[in-house]
């Protein structure tokens, strides 16, 4: 039986660690308690059936306004990825679009990359990170964090190292949770796949990392094993639960344009996915282990559909991307899963690790004929801005 707990030793020191932060986040707040500002906004979870849609944005090609203008309405929450520790341009450039999402009512999700490692997030720099979030959020925009996405992966430095992420996410959430109007969202990458190789921390017989990623106990890290609990810091450093969730293809090493199966959704959610090609039914049911049982709203964090630019053959860009959206967009969708309250668009266009050196497009909004298409289908139970109070 796999199981969503927390080790205790890493719990443990999770906890020692936290304290340290504890101390600086309180000397941080109390510093800029009374500074001027809008009420803070938390993004609130009606059980009403509705559901924000937000967009990861390429901020380097397009703008909050500009997406905005092409899919005619504002989403309820942009996606930045920036590196952490924040640097003072990025401090800079997010308070900037701080200012321009409070003027368009729409939220944050930041989602914070240690790309120099784990071990680069410090008492410190969290300090530092609570003072901004305050700053940002009086300006009337809620902030949902997401700290080191996709940790149980092989291809982000900060990947495949369960009891260090559990020690820093705890942190990180002691940094962010004393500020008002912010949420803590925790998003593996859904499981096929697993146990992803080629990765520099990538674990080896005899570690404790190791140790920790065999959770069937049987000497080798197969799909066997849980892709998840190993990275979980506990239900109260987590307020939100996510999953990036994409349409590859049909068969890894990917590069083909395929349409995605009916279905393929729900089933790389709750692990129950098996085609002619590949069979993930080992894999947990994420949505059960982690939203019903722990309680927690559960956001797509990361979604899109696969085309490949570089190939002219297979599925146009449009029949892929409507079949995935259609399943995104699936009406039955907020009944068969009521605590999915986020779904987050990726919109880039993009040079994937996967297949190698190709450009992928995963994109709705820059093509006329498939933004029209997009617009068509984009259910009225889909949450925009501008968002309450």
């Amino acid at each position: 039986m796999k199981t969503g707990g927390v080790r205790p030793a890493a719990l443990i020191l999770g906890m020692i660690a936290v304290l340290a932060v504890a101390v600086a986040v309180v000397i941080a707040v109390g510093s800029i308690a009374n500074a001027p500002g809008k009420p803070p906004i938390t993004l609130s979870v009606a059980g009403d059936g509705r559901i924000y849609y937000g967009v990861q944005l390429d901020w380097q090609h397009d703008s909050i306004g500009g997406y905005a203008s092409r899919l005619g309405r504002t989403p309820a929450l942009y996606g930045r990825y920036v590196g952490f520790p924040l640097t003072p341009e990025s401090r800079q450039s997010i308070k900037q679009a701080a200012a321009t999402l409070s003027a368009s009512g729409a939220g944050l999700l930041l989602t914070l990359e240690p790309r120099d490692g784990l071990d680069s997030v410090t008492p410190e720099v969290l300090a530092s990170f609570t003072k901004d979030l305050t700053t940002w959020t009086r300006m009337g925009i809620p902030i949902m964090v997401r700290f080191g996405h996709e940790m149980n992966g092989s291809w982000y430095p900060w990947g495949q190292q369960p009891t260090l992420f559990i020690e820093k996410f705890r942190q990180v959430a002691a940094a962010v949770h004393p500020v008002p109007g912010t949420t803590m969202l925790w998003a593996p990458n859904e499981g096929g796949g697993y146990p992803f190789s080629g990765g520099q921390h990538a674990a080896t017989a005899g570690t404790e990392n190791f140790r920790d990623l065999d959770t069937n106990h049987d000497g080798v890290l197969s799909m066997d094993d849980d892709p998840y609990a190993p990275y979980w810091p506990g239900d109260d450093a987590v307020d939100w639960v996510g999953l990036t969730v994409y349409h590859f293809g049909d068969v890894y090493p990917w590069g083909k344009n395929k349409i995605p199966e009916a279905g393929k959704l729900e089933a790389k959610i709750t692990g129950t996915y098996k085609s002619a090609l590949l069979d993930e039914t080992a894999l947990p049911d994420f949505y059960q282990f982690y939203a019903v049982n722990h309680a927690k709203p559960f956001a797509i964090s990361e979604t899109g559909a696969f085309y490949n630019s570089t190939r002219n053959d297979g599925a146009t860009p449009l029949e892929i991307k409507r079949s995935w959206w259609n399943q995104v967009f699936d009406p039955g969708l907020p009944t068969r899963f009521p605590q999915l309250k986020l779904i987050l668009w990726f919109e880039y266009s993009k040079d994937e690790r996967e297949p190698a050196k190709q450009t992928i497009d995963w994109r709705v909004t820059s093509d006329p004929t498939i933004l029209a298409a997009f617009q068509s289908a984009f259910p009225p139970w889909l949450v925009t801005a501008p968002l309450g109070p």
